[in-house]
């Protein structure tokens, strides 16, 4: 997937110590994404907004909101997250990924 016409915020999005990082896109539709990238490691997120997770490589093991489990994500597969929630996101080599979200 391409953004054509995007506005990107240059300064990257920091999180554990440098081990997840991401920058904010702003498609020409006025669509809010985030293109990251993670090291090894164990992560714990909160939502504002509910949103889409899409694995471009790599892979993650992910603790949904409701379940007990963890559930197994790999390249091109994708989740979704409830607004005003947590998860929780195991990763053992990286994980490259796309999030978008529904403001």
């Amino acid at each position: 997937m391409e953004f054509k016409n995007a506005t990107i915020t240059k300064k990257a999005n920091i999180y554990f110590d440098g081990k997840v990082s991401s920058r904010t896109v702003l498609s020409a539709e006025g669509v809010r994404y985030t293109l990251g990238f993670m090291l090894p490691g164990e992560y714990e997120f909160n939502t504002g907004a509910a949103e889409v997770m899409e694995l471009l490589g790599g892979s993650m093991d992910v603790l949904l909101p409701g379940s007990s489990e963890y559930a197994a994500y790999g390249e091109g597969q994708a989740f979704n997250v409830p607004a005003n929630s947590s998860f929780k996101v195991r990763v053992e080599s990286f994980a490259d990924y796309c999030c978008y979200y529904a403001d």
